[in-house]
């Protein structure tokens, strides 16, 4: 098998898994069907890096599991990445997105859960899908949420490039970058339900009310922002020694 057809495939399980563990918690596990089912913010940010941490591990060896496009975007601006490489990240990234949230989707319209708590699937992904404003958990306007992603996707990608670099030690990678992850949900899932990774934004829009898709195009560009400063940064401060000869590590997402 090709080197690209690997990358692909990589990347379209990775990011369902991603989905899979990260909004398939925020859906399932946070009381909509029970008050003994809710793990609250704390867990659904451990699940979104849990999930990270267990794909980057699996596929780090193969793709470096970027599982996210402004985390691909950045690597390609640290020239870790190849250009030719790229479209194989991004169109597995959306592949797996979609494919993790339409698992989900199976899940709930194949129960009567929805039918006894009078709730739709549209409503449940909507409920975990980004926005602001009257779409924010915790009413944070639009200015807010464009210094929030791009602040975080650029420290986020901060982290997999200085854990990821030449002299880091080699294997445990996945450990800080999944951590990372988690404190950034708990940070900003009050804002915007968290993107910072818009293949993460894209699976539940989809799925979700018609406010999704229209509010998705702000996370599709500011991660993507946010990725290129984290980049730039790293490449501001880091020596010619750590980005030599780099190989593929285990990095990621949303």
């Amino acid at each position: 098998m090709s080197r690209m057809s690997r990358i692909l495939i990589a990347e379209i399980v990775g990011t369902a898994i991603l989905i899979l563990g990260g909004p398939g918690a925020a859906m399932i596990a946070t009381g909509k069907f029970g008050p003994t089912l809710n793990i609250g913010t704390l867990g659904v940010s451990l699940a979104f890096g849990l999930s990270l941490l267990c794909a980057a591990y699996l596929f780090g060896h193969i793709s470096g599991c970027h599982i996210n496009p402004a985390v691909t975007i950045g690597m390609w601006a640290l020239r870790r990445t190849q250009g030719r490489e790229v479209p194989a990240y991004l169109v597995g990234q959306i592949i797996g997105a979609a494919l993790g949230g339409l698992a989900l989707w199976g899940i709930f319209e194949s129960s009567d859960t929805i039918a006894k708590g009078k709730l739709g699937s549209q409503a449940i992904f909507s409920g975990a899908s980004n926005g602001w404003a009257e779409h924010s958990p915790g009413g944070f306007a639009f200015g807010a949420m464009v210094i929030t992603e791009i602040l975080f996707t650029a420290l986020f990608v901060l982290v997999i490039a200085g854990t990821t670099r030449k002299s880091a030690i080699a294997g445990f990678a996945g450990i800080p970058i999944g951590l990372m992850l988690a404190l950034v949900h708990l940070v900003t899932i009050p804002v915007d339900n968290t993107s910072v990774n818009p293949a993460r934004s894209f699976a539940t829009a989809i799925f979700a009310e018609d406010w999704a898709l229209e509010q998705l195009w702000a996370f599709i560009v500011f991660p993507m922002i946010g990725g290129l400063v984290g980049a730039l940064i790293w490449l501001f401060v880091t020596t010619k020694e750590d980005e030599a000869d780099v190989e593929p590590a285990p990095v990621a997402q949303a």
